[in-house]
């Protein structure tokens, strides 16, 4: 995991391939929140889990496909246990 403390308002989230899934609306507990504007979003807050962070620069770089956050996602912060880390 990246060092999450750079995470800003309004940064670029973008999944593995590149696409940008939405926009920074904060961080809260272990999750970002992503503002409602977050084209896949439907007009509501989505989370996910700061593990997913791979890299923070101007943007906030996910470990994780696009397509595998939107499905993943969810309406409420993150609560502890909720997502493993992969075993390698």
């Amino acid at each position: 995991m990246a060092n999450t403390h750079d995470i800003r308002e309004h940064m670029e989230v973008s999944g593995s391939d590149g696409t940008v899934i939405g926009k920074v609306d904060r961080v809260e507990g272990i999750s970002i929140r992503l503002t409602k504007d977050s084209p896949a979003a439907r007009g509501e807050h989505r989370y996910i889990p700061l593990l997913w962070v791979e890299t923070v620069d101007k943007s906030v770089h996910l470990n994780r496909h696009s397509k595998d956050v939107q499905e993943e996602w969810q309406a409420h912060p993150v609560r502890e246990g909720e997502y493993i880390p992969n075993q390698v």
